[in-house]
């Protein structure tokens, strides 16, 4: 069962959401930015995902290994 979590659309929060990304399992998703600390950003259902050692424009498998109320990390499969 997920967790819930306030979606963000950009602008403003809106109704809960559960949270699309679980630990252990595996996703695919292109990397559509970098974050402030030099990781790759993934969204998967609009959540963040933070993906080390990737670029942007990289399209990866990587497997969740956290899981937070607002963001998620990644690590390359």
């Amino acid at each position: 069962m997920s967790k819930l979590n306030w979606g963000y659309s950009g602008k403003r929060y809106e109704n809960y959401k559960s949270i699309p990304v679980e630990e252990g399992n595996e996703y695919e998703a292109e990397i559509t930015g970098i974050s402030r600390h030099g990781d790759g950003i993934a969204k998967i259902e609009g959540f963040v995902v933070f993906v080390p050692n990737t670029k942007q424009g990289d399209h990866v498998k990587f497997r969740v290994t956290k899981v937070k109320d607002k963001f998620a990390i990644g690590e390359v499969r």
